[in-house]
């Protein structure tokens, strides 16, 4: 299921102008049995550095979205999953001022492993709201797709 378009920081310029190509990028909600979901930090030297996330990252040519979450993961957070564990869930389109992203969310309830932060991130299991700030325009919209699931009204997160 895809959503509206989402455009992030929209007074600022697009690198790129208009017609710039669209990322793919796969997604991964982790959620731990007592409904505790992963967030971490991007890292430095990337767009939006120190803001919240659920991880993932591009695909890689000719990848399918549960190929790159396996491979990313992996190279991030030192993590093993099975491809029938990756279950598809929501597509966001987010048009960034350095990138236009297509955002494949995908729920996890199955890994091995335990985390690895491989790329000098933070880390942090949550609950609705998130307490960590500030959070990826991109990842507003799942916490409200999470707060629906459980029921769960108010604020999802801290402005």
């Amino acid at each position: 299921m895809s959503e509206p378009l989402l455009v992030a920081d929209g007074a600022l310029a697009r690198e790129g102008g208009l017609d710039r190509p669209m990322i793919d990028v796969a997604v991964g909600i982790l959620i731990q049995p007592d409904g505790r979901f992963l967030l971490t930090s991007r890292p430095q030297g990337k767009a939006y550095a120190g803001y919240w996330e659920f991880p993932g990252g591009k695909l890689e040519a000719g990848e399918s979205v549960e190929q790159a979450l396996v491979r990313e993961l992996s190279e991030e957070l030192g993590i093993a999953l099975q491809h029938r564990d990756v279950l598809r869930w929501k597509q966001q389109v987010v048009d960034y001022p350095h990138a236009l992203v297509c955002l494949n969310f995908c729920k996890l309830h199955v890994w091995q492993g335990a985390l690895q932060m491989r790329e000098q991130q933070s880390h942090a299991w949550q609950k609705l709201p998130v307490q960590v700030q500030p959070v990826l325009p991109g990842t507003v919209p799942v916490l409200a797709w999470l707060a629906l699931e459980q029921g769960f009204s108010g604020p999802t997160h801290a402005a």
